[in-house]
């Protein structure tokens, strides 16, 4: 049995990272020629030893401006291992930017992995998560996520966090603070 997925929230240099990176896919779409133009390639590569790798990536301008970049890699060993990486960055044509990242594994015996971390900013705030699950061969999962979102008007936020195992359940957590990072009393939902 895999030990407990700890899930900690994504660090603030990552998510600038993430944001800066989907900035960079901003300048990279302005090289595009017009807003119906996309370019995308996609290559396999079959080896020797029974691995294929598959590889697509996809730039799009949108209508109105912004875009969207996507990339994405599959990876067979030919033994029933396989593993997946992707990752996107999107610029809306009011300057909103997201990025998402993520990665999963599948192994021969039936045990998997996967994790991702996001980030998005826009002129209603920020949003960042980060979570991973495993499954292990005997069918028994864990998961975890964090979840931080923050107001572009109050500066408060409000920090979630979720947990599965397959002996405990669910649990489930949220935490607000003020824009100094008080804690505050969380808002009653309407």
């Amino acid at each position: 049995m895999f030990p407990s997925v700890p899930t900690p929230p994504a660090p603030v240099a990552t998510c600038r990272a993430m944001l800066l990176a989907a900035l960079a896919v901003a300048a990279l779409l302005l090289l595009v020629a017009n807003d119906a133009n996309a370019r995308s390639r996609h290559t396999v590569e079959h080896n020797a030893d029974g691995s294929t790798t598959a590889r697509t990536g996809v730039v799009r301008a949108a209508p109105g401006g912004g875009g969207v970049l996507r990339g994405r890699s599959v990876t067979t060993d030919g033994q029933g291992h396989g593993s997946v990486r992707s990752g996107a960055a999107v610029v809306g044509p009011n300057g909103a930017t997201a990025v998402r990242q993520g990665q999963s594994a599948r192994n021969a015996d039936g045990s998997a992995s996967h994790s991702s971390a996001m980030a998005a900013q826009g002129d209603r705030g920020t949003l960042q998560s980060t979570g991973a699950a495993t499954r292990s061969a005997d069918g028994s999962v864990t998961q975890g996520r964090t979840t931080t979102a923050t107001s572009a008007t109050t500066g408060n936020s409000v920090q979630t966090s979720s947990s599965y195992n397959t002996d405990t359940g669910r649990t489930r957590s949220a935490s607000c603070f003020d824009a100094s990072g008080a804690p505050m009393p969380c808002p009653a939902r309407p």
